[in-house]
Parts: structure tokens; C-alpha cells; sequence
């Protein structure tokens, strides 16, 4: 079988002896959600770096999925289909092998990002929730030894009481991502079970739901926030969820919101997170450096 990394051009690598890649613009951290940003969750860990270099980004989201295979997880557990007794299989077994691993084999990955130039700034989990107890140890000692400020997950108001806990217990925050039906409301409630429940504010999603300004939001919780997740949306109207459109071309508030985070050089990752459709004739990466470069123009101005 040909490894993955075999199907990146020659010159991916050229980090290995070029200089480290640099995101960060008047203070302000640019980075990606990644693998996601690429298109699959369980990208190898070499290559994830490889297309960050690339795209010249210092700091990343990053999903577990390629930390655990880096730790040695069937990729099977990982990619189970669409099949719901399969599901549930890798499901338990996912959890099995996470219950019988080291945490702190993370440490692995910390350092192939810390040798590239890049930053495991976040670590995304999927299923928080369903976690048992040692479960949620374990996730957040995998955050812990991947170096990592806080992990992220979906906001689900309720099970944030007893994930808060663990980030309490473990003094790391948890960063809860909001879609188009989650008012800074919802956030508010998290934020009141546990010191350490903080906000990944989906700038993007937030205009495209009507649910208000982002910028105030971030001016009014910038204490609690992990990180940002930027993307333009067209705002919505009658019920109806905005668009996700190239960044300049929706109703979110890119700049103003960058230029906030710049002018109070608060600690807060400003995340790309790629969701609008590629255009003819392009690729994502190709659109992926549009909205970096679209990013630290904003910061530069």
C-alpha cells in the first residue's frame, strides 16, 4: 500500500529544513480547523502538517482523529460507514481502546506540530457527552500532553454541567461550539456550571442565525472564549439559515471583529473554519490561502 503521504507533492515537506510557517498578524493568531479544513477527520498526522505548512499557518484546531492514529488506534474504530450497527461497534470499541491507552502518548503529536512550527493551540473531541468518567480523564490528559489551552466540542447546555466538571478538575477549558439555533444565551447558561466552560463563537454561524452581533458578544465574553471560528455567511432571514459565501461576500463581520481581538490584544485564536462551496476552476487550498491572506489584511489595515 502507498502511504498517504506519498500522494502530497515532493516539495510538502520542505518544512523539515525551511522556515517555520508564521499566522500570527498584529498580535492576533490566524489558524485552521483541522483536518476538517481538508476534508476528511482522520488525516495522518505528517500529512495534516504537511498542508498547514503550506498554506503558511502557525497554529492549529485539531481534531483527535489524527492524534489517536498517531497513537495507534485502528483506523477501522475511526471510519466505521454508514452502517449503525457498525457505528456502534467502533463506538464501543473506540472507547475500550481510549480506556486501556496513555493519554500522554499525545505528546507524540505536540511534538511533530512543535517541530513543524505549529501549534496545537485546541483539541476537538466529537461525543463528549456520551463519555464515561474515564473517558473524559482521558480526553483532557490528551489535550494536556498535545499541548493544547482548552478542547472543543458541541454545546449541549445540560451535558456542559458535567463536562465542566472535568474541565474544573483538570484546570483546562473547554471551548463549546455554537450553530445558527444557539443564542449567546445558551453560551451564558455553560458559562454559569463551571469556571472553565467557555465559548468557540462561530462568528459565521452566529449572522447567518440572527442571532446578533458577534462583536459585542466577543466584547462582552472575551474572557471566556477558547477561540473563534471565522467564516462569512449572508445573514438570515424568515426562518431561514444565511448562506455560507467566499470571505467579503456575506453580512459577517470579519474584520471588525479581528480588529477587536487585535486592539485588545485578548488571547483569542481566530480559527478558519472552510465551509463555503469551492468555486470552478480552484481548489480548497487554493481558497483556504484567500482566506488567510483576506484575514491578515484585515489585521494589517
Amino acid at each position: 500500500m502507498v502511504p498517504a503521504a506519498a500522494a502530497l507533492p515532493r516539495d510538502a515537506f520542505a518544512f523539515l529544513q525551511g522556515p517555520k510557517p508564521n499566522s500570527t498578524f498584529a498580535g492576533v493568531q490566524i489558524g485552521l480547523n483541522v483536518p476538517y479544513n481538508y476534508g476528511t477527520r482522520t488525516m495522518p498526522v505528517d500529512d495534516v502538517i504537511a498542508k498547514t505548512t503550506q498554506l503558511n499557518v502557525s497554529a492549529v484546531e485539531l481534531r483527535s482523529q489524527p492524534i489517536e492514529l498517531l497513537m495507534g488506534v485502528p483506523t477501522s474504530v475511526l471510519e466505521p460507514g454508514r452502517d449503525k450497527a457498525a457505528q456502534q461497534k467502533a463506538k464501543e470499541d473506540l472507547r475500550a481502546w481510549r480506556l486501556k491507552a496513555n493519554p500522554a502518548g499525545a505528546s507524540a503529536a505536540r511534538r511533530k506540530f512543535d517541530d513543524a512550527g505549529i501549534k496545537i493551540d485546541v483539541v476537538k473531541f466529537d461525543g463528549m457527552y456520551d463519555f464515561s468518567d474515564p473517558e473524559l480523564d482521558y480526553a483532557f490528559g490528551l489535550a494536556k500532553a498535545a499541548g493544547a489551552h482548552a478542547i472543543s466540542t458541541e454545546l449541549e447546555v445540560e451535558g456542559s454541567k458535567r463536562v465542566g466538571q472535568f474541565a474544573d478538575k483538570h484546570n483546562l477549558m473547554v471551548g463549546y461550539h455554537g450553530h445558527t439555533k444557539t443564542p449567546g444565551s445558551m453560551f451564558e447558561q455553560a458559562f454559569s456550571f463551571a469556571k472553565h466552560n467557555g465559548a468557540n463563537l462561530d462568528i459565521g454561524h452566529y449572522v447567518a442565525g440572527n442571532l446578533g452581533n458577534p462583536v459585542e458578544f466577543i466584547r462582552q465574553h472575551h474572557d471566556r472564549i477558547t477561540h473563534i471560528h471565522v467564516k462569512d455567511r449572508k445573514k438570515g432571514s424568515n426562518g431561514v439559515d444565511g448562506e455560507n459565501v467566499p470571505f467579503g461576500q456575506g453580512d459577517t463581520p470579519i474584520k471588525e471583529c479581528l480588529r477587536l481581538i487585535r486592539d485588545n490584544t485578548w488571547p483569542i485564536q481566530a480559527t478558519i473554519e472552510f465551509e463555503y462551496k469551492v468555486p470552478e476552476g480552484s481548489d480548497r487550498m487554493a481558497e483556504m490561502a484567500k482566506c488567510v491572506q483576506y484575514c491578515k489584511d484585515a489585521l494589517l489595515s
